[in-house]
């Protein structure tokens, strides 16, 4: 009985023992596991040792010592961007406005990032305000205004240089409203009324004067096509007349022509005919007839045609007797 009480002890001591060992190296598993840190990209990983700084991991695949290492800050390497509540600020002719500022800054150095100031983005609020009502004591109200990128690139200076200790690099800084008090606003609105009232006014007149020239240019082209219309016709008019003269003119050519030719064609006959003397005689006297007939007032007879008339009787006379 005793040897088998004395197996079953053993057994259990045995049993003990492997699962105490199962479990020992179960802790140890977790123990490595958590040893194992992989940073991703863009981020930064500060770790101490003992409470103390030890080192700055980054990107990639790390192991840290158990229990004595601990990652005490894991920091963004993206640039971030901060929007600050609207300040209030007084101008060099003390007006009040409040101002809101955008901040884009980025982490270079996460070791002083972490022990450079206690809340970086509180720090870099209270700079900013602090910064921006410096700024804006030293101009009036109309410069703030209308200076918006000279007081951007002023608090970037001073808030890149501020927060330099810090391992901090502010890259951009936007004055996001300018707030002016609500009297100042409505004679802004107004002033910007009538500003738009004068530009209507202008485009109205110049609308005007555009439509007048457009106009006066119809007018003008019409009146040159009109003119150009009347040359047109008066030549048409004139190269019709002309052409009528012409034609008139060789009509009238062709008519002398053919009566030319027909007294030359009596001619010609009566010179194949041989005439006697009194036949040319009695001709001479029917044409100088012909030629009394005119508009002439006074006929000169010459002696030789008064014979011809005398022998032109008595024929007559002799023809009637017989």
């Amino acid at each position: 009985m005793n040897g088998i009480g004395t197996g079953v002890i053993g057994a259990g001591l045995i049993g003990g023992f492997v699962g105490l060992g199962v479990l020992v190296v179960i802790i140890l598993i977790i123990i490595a596991f958590t040893c194992i840190n992989i940073v991703p990209q863009a981020h930064a990983y500060v770790v101490e040792r003992l409470g103390t700084y030890r080192a700055t991991w980054s990107v990639g695949f790390h192991l840290k010592a158990p229990f004595v290492d601990k990652i005490a800050k894991r920091v963004t390497l993206k640039e971030q961007v901060v929007d600050f509540a609207p300040q209030p600020v007084i101008t060099k002719d003390n007006v009040t406005m409040r101002i809101d500022t955008v901040v884009f800054f980025q982490i270079t150095d996460p070791k002083l990032f972490c022990y450079g100031v206690e809340n970086p983005i509180m720090a870099i609020e209270n700079l900013t305000a602090t910064t921006l009502r410096n700024i804006i004591g030293d101009l009036e109200l109309d410069q703030t205004l209308t200076s918006r990128e000279t007081i951007n690139t002023k608090m970037r200076a001073t808030l890149d240089e501020a927060t330099d200790p810090w391992g901090i690099k502010v890259n951009r800084v936007e004055l996001k409203n300018i707030i002016p008090p609500a009297a100042i606003q409505d004679a802004m609105e107004k002033q910007m009324k009538a500003e738009r009232e004068r530009r209507e006014q202008i485009l109205i007149a110049e609308g005007e004067k555009k439509s007048a020239i457009l106009r006066a240019e119809g007018q003008k082209e019409s009146l040159i096509l009109q003119a150009e219309a009347d040359k047109q016709a008066a030549i048409l008019r004139a190269e019709a007349k002309k052409e009528a003269t012409i034609r008139e003119a060789e009509g009238q050519a062709e008519a002398i022509e053919v009566v030319q030719k027909a007294n030359a064609a009596g001619l010609v006959y009566l010179n194949e005919a041989h005439p006697s003397d009194a036949v040319i005689q009695i001709k001479s006297l029917e044409a100088f007839a012909k030629a009394a007939d005119g508009q002439a007032t006074k006929i000169i007879i010459p002696s030789e045609i008064q014979g011809i008339a005398g022998l032109a009787k008595s024929v007559v006379e002799g023809a009637a007797e017989k």
